[in-house]
This record gives structure tokens, sequence and C-alpha cells, in this order.
């Protein structure tokens, strides 16, 4: 079984122009390619700014926009999986965020829509609400990656941790969620959340923020690879950067047997997401 893999997190400057921004992730994934990534991942919204007044405009159809087709083409060119971030996509008279997944033949295997929106309100830090524009996915999402198999979330999904969960019991040794936390949750719960779904579910998290910016919505950054431990193997200050990180899903078996918390769970007092396995 082949359960090793040498994943690439980009944090990539986004701006207004969707081209330059395709343009520059392009070149980071031929970067990151050159530098041994196997899997490489954008982050949320990589090829808009990210914000409810400009969802519309940038919203493309998938797979046939101009994002899917650079996506697409990198990963045919480069014979990669890359995780494409997350884009606006227009389906009808809809708009989801949405992750796609690229094969090394240039094949889309997955696609996932951010299944829980991001409507906070916190007095004297920030208030945003994604569903004054943005419609909610329904279905979680899964692949494989060599003998790995790998859940989708998005940003805000990363908070709920019934959905981690789920992903555990389906046999999931990788979570890999492109978010965006701002300048107020992203000093407190940034890092503290993608440990704790590590730990809980003994796997590894992986997040991939946009570089910080100066207007507008202003990202945290710090991308992060977190392993079965909870142990931070790689964390990206707020610059452009891209960081690098070696994945072994054995890691996961060896945890999961030294601390066996599945086979001690007390079903006879609760089952609060066993019951949800089937629906996988």
């Amino acid at each position: 079984m082949s359960t090793k893999i040498r994943a690439a997190l980009i944090q990539c400057k986004v701006g207004k122009d969707r081209q330059e921004n395709l343009k520059n992730a392009s070149k980071l994934i031929a970067l990151a390619k050159e530098k041994g990534g196997e899997l490489i991942a954008l982050p949320e919204c990589f090829n808009s700014p990210y914000g409810t007044n400009f969802f519309n405009e940038y919203a493309e159809e998938i797979p046939n926009g101009p994002s899917s087709k650079m996506l697409s083409d990198s990963a045919k060119k480069h014979k990669i999986h890359l995780i494409g971030g997350t884009i606006p996509e227009k389906d009808g008279n809809k708009i989801y965020n949405t992750c796609t997944v690229w094969n090394p033949d240039g094949n889309m295997i997955a696609k996932y829509r951010k299944i829980h929106l991001f409507d906070i309100d916190i007095p004297g830090g920030i208030t945003f609400k994604e569903s004054d524009i943005l419609s909610a996915g329904n279905k979680m999402e899964t692949f494989l990656v060599k003998d790995i198999k790998i859940g989708l979330g998005i940003c805000y999904d990363m908070r709920f941790e019934e959905l981690a969960k789920l992903y555990r019991l389906s046999g999931c040794k990788l979570l890999i969620y492109p978010g965006a936390f701002n300048m107020t949750t992203g000093p407190m719960h940034w890092e503290l959340i993608q440990r704790s779904r590590a730990n809980d579910n003994q796997l590894y998290v992986v997040s991939i923020s946009p570089a910080r910016g100066e207007k507008g919505y202003i990202s945290w950054g710090h991308s992060q690879v977190t392993d079965p431990w909870g142990k931070v193997l790689a964390k990206a200050g707020h610059e452009e950067e891209i960081i690098y990180a070696d994945i072994d899903a054995n890691e996961c078996d060896k945890v999961r047997q030294q601390i066996p918390i599945e086979n001690q769970r007390r079903l006879d007092i609760y089952n609060t997401v066993s019951t949800c396995k089937s629906k996988i």
C-alpha cells in the first residue's frame, strides 16, 4: 500500500484581477511541483477577492470556467493531484463556495460545496453573512490519492466536529480545509481548531489560507499541516509562500492503535454521530 505523500500548500496573494490570480496560482503550482509537491493545494477563493459583494461577479460554471481550465491544465502538465482551493461556483440561479480536486490526467475527481455558511456577528470584531449570496451544499465528499482516503471541508466547516467525525468513521486519514479565517477569529481559533480536529479524530488536518492583504476582508494566513497527535508539522506566516509536509497515513493507524478511542466510545450512553455513518 502507498500511504506516503508530500503535500505542498500554496498561500498565494489574491487581488481583483481574475486572470492575474490564475496566472500567479499557475506559477506557484509549477514551483511547488519543482520542489517535490505531489498533493498541491490552493486556498479558499484563490481566483477572486473574498466577500459577498464579489461572489456574483466572479462566479463561474464548473468545469467550464477559466479557473477550472487552469486547474485541469496544471494538474495534467505537472502530473499531480491538485486541490483547487475554492471558487464561487454558478449553477443555475445559485452560487456556491466550491472546492474541486483534479488528478494527474487533468480530470476532476471530486467537487465539494461548502456546507456550513459563514454567518456571524461579533460586536467590535466582524459581521459577515455568506448566506446573503451563497447557497449551502448538502453533501460530503471524499477521494483517494494513492491509498489515502481524504475528506473535504471549507473554512467554517472546520468548526463543526460532527463533520470531521463522520469523515473519520468513513476511513479518512486526511482532512483538507481551504479557508480564510479573519483577523478576529484567526489569532484565537485557527490553529486551535485544526489541532482539535486532528487530535479528536487521529488524522492529518491541512488548511490553506490566502496570503494576508491590506484592504477588504483581511485573511489571517498561517496555512498549516497538523499530524494525528495534534502536532503542527508546518506553518506559514502571513505573506505569500509555499509550505511543505510529508504525510504518512500509517501514522494514523499507529496513533489509533496506541490510543484506541474509537473502540472505547460508549455508544450505550451516547450515539450522536455513528447513526449517520451509512450516509457517507
